[in-house]
C-alpha cells in the first residue's frame, strides 16, 4: 500500500473509532462530550436523529470557518480543505447513527458499569481524534472551528478548545432552559470528557505518533 493509501486507511479508522467514542459517551446517560451535548439536547427536545442534528451543527461550524477564512483572505487550498469537512461530516454522522442503533441504552445499568463504558468512550474519542489529526488530511469540523478561532484570536489552541467546550456546555444548559426541558446531554461524563480527552490524545501521541509518521 502506498503512502496516501496508508494515510487514508488510518484516517478512516480514526473516523470509525471517534464516532464510536462519542456515541458510546451518550449511551452511558452520564452526559455527552461538550460539543455533542448541544446536538444531543436538540435531538432529545425535538425528537429527531442525533446524527442528523450533529451533521447540521458541523455544517454551521464549516460555514463559520469559511466566513472567517474569506475575511482573512485565506488561499484556495485552505478553503477547499474546509469545504471537504462537509463530506467528512456526512460519513462521520452516518457512523454515529449506525452505532446509535447497535449500542443499547446503558443509563439503566449500575453506576460502575456506566463508568467503565464512559472510560472506554473517552479512550476511543481521544484515540480517534489523534489518528485523524496525525495524518493531516481533512479536519473534524469540531477541531477545525477551534483551530480557526485560535488563529483569528491569536490564542493558544488548547485554551480556545477549553473555552469552546465550556461555551457548548453553557449553550446546552440555555437550550434546555428555553424549551423548559429537563437538563439533558450535560453531566459528569461531559466534565470528565472535557478534562480527559486531551490527556488521552497526548498519551496516544507519546507512544504512537512517531510510529504513524514513520509509516507515512
Amino acid at each position: 500500500m502506498n503512502r496516501l493509501g496508508k494515510r487514508i486507511l488510518i484516517y478512516i479508522i480514526g473516523i470509525i473509532v471517534l464516532a464510536l467514542g462519542l456515541t458510546l459517551n451518550t449511551k452511558t446517560g452520564l452526559g455527552c462530550s461538550p460539543i455533542i451535548a448541544v446536538a444531543y439536547a436538540l435531538a432529545e427536545i425535538f425528537k429527531v436523529n442525533l446524527g442528523d442534528v450533529t451533521f447540521m451543527l458541523y455544517c454551521l461550524f464549516v460555514i463559520i470557518e469559511l466566513l472567517i477564512q474569506l475575511k482573512q483572505k485565506q488561499d484556495k487550498k485552505q478553503l477547499l480543505m474546509t469545504i471537504l469537512q462537509l463530506p467528512f461530516s456526512i460519513v462521520f454522522t452516518r457512523f454515529m447513527n449506525l452505532y446509535a442503533n447497535i449500542i443499547p441504552d446503558l443509563s439503566s445499568k449500575n453506576m460502575v458499569l456506566r463508568l467503565i463504558f464512559l472510560f472506554v468512550a473517552i479512550v476511543c474519542t481521544g484515540v480517534g481524534a489523534a489518528m485523524i489529526l496525525n495524518v493531516r488530511l481533512v479536519a473534524n469540523p469540531a477541531d477545525g472551528i477551534v483551530a480557526c478561532l485560535a488563529q483569528l484570536l491569536n490564542k493558544e489552541t488548547g485554551l480556545v478548545k477549553n473555552a469552546f467546550d465550556i461555551s457548548c456546555i453553557i449553550l446546552t444548559l440555555l437550550i434546555c432552559l428555553v424549551f423548559f426541558h429537563p437538563l439533558t446531554g450535560v453531566g459528569i461524563g461531559s466534565v470528565v470528557a472535557m478534562l480527559m480527552t486531551g490527556r488521552v490524545i497526548s498519551l496516544f501521541n507519546k507512544y504512537f505518533k512517531e510510529k504513524i509518521e514513520e509509516t507515512l
